[in-house]
């Protein structure tokens, strides 16, 4: 049997499929490598994770022999208490990564389209292909928003889903109230909207209201996550809120038992540390505010972020430049081939690391070089 098994031909042999074959590898942002790296390409929080989450994870080690809630009902009662929804119009996954794979799961069948601004969240053309849908990217605009009348005409009777992120990654920016409600308007009641807030407690000024929109809109669905404002991206829980028939299923394409005890109980210690979350995003909201006007006065062309990140548009040379000066003092962000720089802040010393390199702008290619 050895023998005959040995002479299958390669093309008689198991093979993926051709989507998947041919997927573009998600590829993560490096992590530190020694204790002078400045790990500034994942969009990870620089703070300790939150005692009173510590102590809740703690309480969970000694049960991990047992499985956790399948539909994680506490967290989702928690999170639903929080936003004043039920807990049914609640499903939670592994981060929001792993809920969109659900809601694309749920909604598209193969051939079907998705629409989304480009350049956005690198998961989604991945999720999309995974599915057998069909991604229908849409340029951002010179500003870097999403161009919301070009993402409305792009739908088609084929489209399932449009994908909103909102403050964008890796750009930054911000939908706004106005821009949202005229997009929704124009969006037939049959495609369903996700909007990805994964960097929505970063936010500050003038913000959407997501779930008033919610409330308005029976076809707006919210995602977010845990990973980032409250810190837990090495545990993976994110969520969705969306109507009771959405959200059932989005639980019935989860994966059995996906989210963890530890994660499941990280997330109802979470809802219950919002103060403490708070003052740790202001931090970070004045570091934005001082590191962007920094660059600007050195002469970089920075996007208002709203997120826990800023943006630098960049050419390929201009890009392959930033990257090696910032690696030169051991520090590491995240490059887009084509697009730019993606640099996370962090805090305050290691901000100043990056201010140092960044200061003279001179140094690098004219800023002509650019190209979008």
């Amino acid at each position: 049997m050895l023998s005959m098994t040995s002479t299958l031909s390669e093309a008689a042999a198991p093979q993926v499929r051709a989507a998947v074959a041919q997927l573009p590898a998600y590829v993560a942002g490096k992590s530190a490598q020694s204790e002078l790296t400045a790990a500034l390409a994942s969009n990870e929080s620089h703070f300790a994770p939150l005692p009173s989450v510590v102590t809740a994870i703690s309480a969970e080690a000694d049960r991990i022999h047992r499985y956790p809630s399948m539909g994680a009902v506490e967290a989702r009662t928690a999170i639903a208490r929080h936003f004043g929804v039920s807990p049914e119009e609640v499903a939670a996954g592994p981060g929001s990564s792993g809920v969109l794979q659900q809601i694309i799961s749920a909604v598209c069948a193969h051939g079907d389209e998705v629409v989304y601004a480009w350049r956005s969240f690198e998961a989604y053309p991945i999720l999309v292909a995974v599915a057998g849908a069909v991604s229908v990217p849409v340029p951002l605009l010179p500003s870097e928003h999403h161009d919301l009348d070009s993402m409305a005409a792009a739908i088609t009777e084929r489209t399932r889903l449009v994908i909103l992120c909102s403050p964008n990654n890796p750009t930054g920016v911000s939908i706004s109230e106005e821009a949202l409600e005229g997009f929704l308007d124009a969006v037939p009641p049959r495609v369903l909207v996700v909007l990805d807030e994964a960097y929505i407690e970063f936010q500050r000024g003038a913000g959407i209201d997501s779930l008033d929109f919610y409330r308005r809109y029976p076809n707006l669905c919210i995602l977010r996550t845990f990973s980032k404002a409250y810190g837990l991206a090495g545990l993976r829980v994110g969520y969705a809120i969306a109507r009771p028939d959405i959200a059932e299923g989005l639980r019935r394409t989860a994966v059995p038992f996906g989210v963890n005890r530890m994660a499941q109980a990280a997330a109802v210690a979470s809802m219950a540390a919002g103060e403490e979350v708070l003052e740790r995003t202001e931090e970070v909201a004045r570091e934005r505010t001082r590191v962007i006007r920094a660059l600007r006065g050195c002469g970089w062309t920075i996007p208002d972020s709203q997120a826990n990140f800023y943006w630098i548009r960049a050419s390929d040379a201009l890009r392959t430049q930033l990257l090696d000066a910032l690696a030169g003092a051991d520090i590491l962000a995240r490059g887009y081939a084509a697009d730019g720089v993606r640099i996370t802040l962090a805090d305050a010393p290691t901000n100043d690391r990056v201010l140092a390199v960044l200061a003279d702008r001179g140094r690098f290619v004219p800023e002509a070089g650019t190209a979008r």
